[in-house]
């Protein structure tokens, strides 16, 4: 099938970049919605600003173009509002099918942004902009393409949703587990139904422990300070921690030999002790993914009393937002990063079931919703990747529509 002809977007789109506006914000006559990059990606609240003759009206389906900043070359879908300055409109007469021209727009975004120029604020070289070519499919073509990827948008944005609701069920249910617990019966406990008694965190079950974390963690190991390459002995680092998990794709090694005590543990819960602010504290559990590995100096291995408080219910409550918050107030500042001493960490009031049953049984529940979780957030990121690919196939000619569609329907007969 014969390719149809590319188009240089000089020849056809037009730019029209927006203006700084007049008040903000502003709710009189002639208000409207201020268009925010984080707006367009995200929705959400929105600024409104006075609508002058210089304003930049943007409708719903209007091909937006982050012109200036960190993010220059970024293409966003339009919603109803007012151009902000630091993006531009492109417009292309009707020469194409809206949703078509978006998207193959966004296929040249990774280039766009890898153009930018500008000492200070980059920006979008406009020269570079207009010697972009898309291919000039058929409008039914156009048509086809725009609904095999906007159908494949539409299940992403369902799926961001439902993580997010689990998200937001996730942390209530910690919320409930983590202070109230749950009682011989399996049932959540409440103060109508159950004693209570005080602490340093406040009111928890008469059947729980409270004190310091200390009294839970007696000992503390810091992993090992030695150079790391490309092969050896396996190292975990900051960035192999992840949502209370322990990830491999980014591994490091070592070939200096390595202590038989700091050799990792199946159950072994490692917290991340210095960092920036966004990822000192993290914390993640290893699960014996691979047979021997080891653990680098500014990761700190927690070593739970065995009798006392279970891997899962320690690595669980150091990821709660509540003790985030807590050990965070313990940190110190360092040159460019902050760190979070083990002994000032083991500082902070804590309270577990005495009853390890019970928290096993706490743990069940919220794995339960960690298992909906993550695969929510797999089958976002197997959504994303297929996007990428239709992309790519369907805006450069590689695979047709039509015949895409074909197999399709073979493949669902």
């Amino acid at each position: 099938m014969k390719l149809p002809p590319e188009v240089k977007l000089g020849s056809c789109v037009t730019l029209e970049k927006g203006k700084p506006s007049d008040a903000q914000p502003y709710y009189g006559p002639n208000a409207d919605r201020y268009l925010t990059p984080e707006y367009l990606r995200t929705g959400g609240e929105c600024a409104f600003v006075r609508t002058t003759p210089r304003s930049v009206r943007v409708e719903d389906g209007d091909t937006i173009l982050l012109w200036d900043g960190s993010n220059a070359g970024e293409v966003l879908y339009g919603r109803s509002g007012i151009l902000a300055s630091t993006m531009s409109r492109a417009s292309h007469a009707r020469r194409f099918n809206r949703a078509y021209f978006f998207y193959a727009l966004k296929l040249w975004e990774p280039h766009l942004k890898g153009q930018t120029s500008g000492s200070g604020i980059p920006h979008i070289d406009k020269e570079i902009f207009y010697d972009l070519a898309i291919i000039e499919f058929d409008p039914p073509e156009q048509q086809k393409i725009a609904e095999v990827l906007s159908t494949v948008d539409q299940v992403i944005k369902e799926t961001e949703a439902l993580i997010k609701k689990l998200r937001r069920i996730k942390t209530g249910l910690m919320q409930d587990l983590l202070t109230r617990g749950i009682d011989e019966r399996g049932n959540l406990r409440s103060a109508e139904t159950h004693n209570f008694k005080n602490s340093l965190l406040g009111r928890v079950p008469v059947e729980w422990e409270s004190g310091s974390l200390a009294a839970f963690v007696p000992s503390v190991e810091y992993g090992i300070s030695t150079s790391l390459g490309d092969s050896g002995i396996p190292v975990l680092r900051m960035q192999n921690v992840l949502d209370g998990e322990v990830e491999l794709s980014d591994l490091k090694f070592t070939d200096a030999p390595v202590p038989e005590h700091l050799w990792l543990r199946d159950g072994d819960v490692l917290f991340n002790r210095t960092n920036s602010w966004e990822h000192v504290g993290r914390t993640g559990i290893w699960r014996g993914q691979i047979e021997r590995a080891t653990f680098a100096s500014y990761l700190v291995r927690l070593n739970p009393h065995p009798d006392k408080l279970l891997p899962e219910m320690l690595n669980s409550w150091l990821n709660w937002d509540r003790t985030q918050i807590s050990m965070r107030r313990q940190a110190t500042p360092a040159v460019q990063q902050v760190n979070i001493n083990p002994t000032n960490l083991c500082s902070i009031p804590a309270a577990f079931p005495k009853d390890l049953d019970e928290q096993a049984g706490i743990m069940a529940r919220i794995s339960a919703v960690n298992e909906d979780f993550n695969a929510c957030r797999e089958h976002l990121c197997k959504l994303n990747s297929m996007k990428v690919g239709l992309m790519q196939d369907l805006l450069t000619g590689d695979r047709r529509v039509t015949v895409f569609l074909e197999q399709r329907e073979e493949a669902s007969t």
